[in-house]
């Protein structure tokens, strides 16, 4: 196995997030967590009261002889809508920003070359976020794997499931 890579998502909710892309073949661990931000370790209760700048991401680590970059960000342009500024779907707050955290330079590059490709499957100018990663804070446990968890509370039955459903149906491919 090759050197494991890392990228950091904002896609919205990051329970959302972590369900999808536990899915793909290559990706080797999803932990989800906050970025961006201007407190340290801050809470979910801080991080939704809007007073810490963080959003919602997930970290994942991959393994890029199993899935690119390209194939991680294809995924997730897919998942979520980058147009939208601060919000998805009914989650509104700037902890729900789209938002790309990136290690290097090599991966910004990759990213910026992405985002320009795309522009045009978009009505609307993409809003998503493009910084280093500062720093990342892992979310309490009780987030982690939340919709393993609990794959029938509502959220989990009415907001994810169908995001997973669209995944898996347009990368079939790419799905363990």
């Amino acid at each position: 196995m090759a050197e494991t890579r890392t990228i950091v998502f904002g896609g919205g909710c990051f329970w959302c997030t972590e369900a999808v892309f536990v899915m793909l073949k290559g990706v080797l661990r999803a932990t989800v967590g906050y970025a961006g931000g201007n407190t340290s370790n801050p809470s979910y209760e801080e991080i939704s009261e809007f007073n810490t700048g963080h959003a919602e991401v997930l970290q994942i680590e991959y393994d890029p002889e199993e899935i690119a970059l390209n194939t991680l960000l294809d995924v997730f342009f897919e998942m979520h809508d980058p147009t939208s500024l601060n919000q998805q779907g009914a989650d509104v707050g700037t902890q729900y920003r789209s938002a790309i955290f990136y290690l290097t330079d090599a991966d910004k590059d990759i990213i910026d070359k992405f985002i320009e490709k795309i522009r045009t499957r978009f009505k609307k100018p993409i809003v998503t976020e493009v910084k280093r990663l500062e720093r990342f804070y892992t979310a309490e446990e009780y987030h982690q794997k939340y919709y393993e968890k609990n794959p029938d509370k509502p959220y989990c039955a009415f907001v994810i499931k169908p995001k997973v459903a669209k995944i898996m149906k347009e990368f079939a491919n790419e799905i363990r």
